[in-house]
């Protein structure tokens, strides 16, 4: 836990993404204990950063570019650990896992996200220049190290 201005997420590693997470005193009860909901917010910055690594630049920016929105269809937040996607159509998932400093696990997060039209808010095929980043993502993540 830390209370400091200093930033509170860092990339450390791209395959698989690896944020290092600083909590805030203000993220936890009065025990230090964080309050369940940062969690959820930890998931979507999570989401965030691994978008703006896949395609290569501020996330608003290239969702934009590639005429793309990405609203969250579900969220499922297992209290129990490498962001590895599950790639379909036009929605994908991300398996988010949270572990301490010293490697101890403390959450697992599915976020699946819908490829829409930020227009007409349709349902649309993931662009292709996702679907194969996911794809080469999914799999660089799978080879043995």
């Amino acid at each position: 836990m830390s209370s400091s201005g200093l930033a509170t997420e860092q990339v450390t590693d791209t395959t698989p993404l690896k944020v290092h997470r600083r909590v805030r005193w203000g993220e936890c009860d009065p025990a230090g204990v964080v309050y369940t909901v940062n969690f959820c917010e930890y998931v979507a910055s999570a989401f965030e950063l691994f978008m703006a690594e896949l395609l290569g630049g501020p996330l608003q920016t290239m969702k934009q570019r590639h005429g793309l929105a990405t609203p969250a269809r579900a969220l499922t937040l297992e209290f129990t650990g490498p962001l590895r996607p599950d790639v379909r159509t036009r929605t994908f998932d991300l398996i988010i896992e949270g572990r301490s400093k010293n490697g101890r696990d403390i959450f697992r997060a599915k976020l699946t996200l819908i490829a829409v039209d930020p227009h007409t808010r349709v349902a649309i095929p993931i662009p292709g220049v996702l679907r194969e980043r996911l794809d080469r993502y999914k799999g660089a993540c799978a080879s043995p190290s």
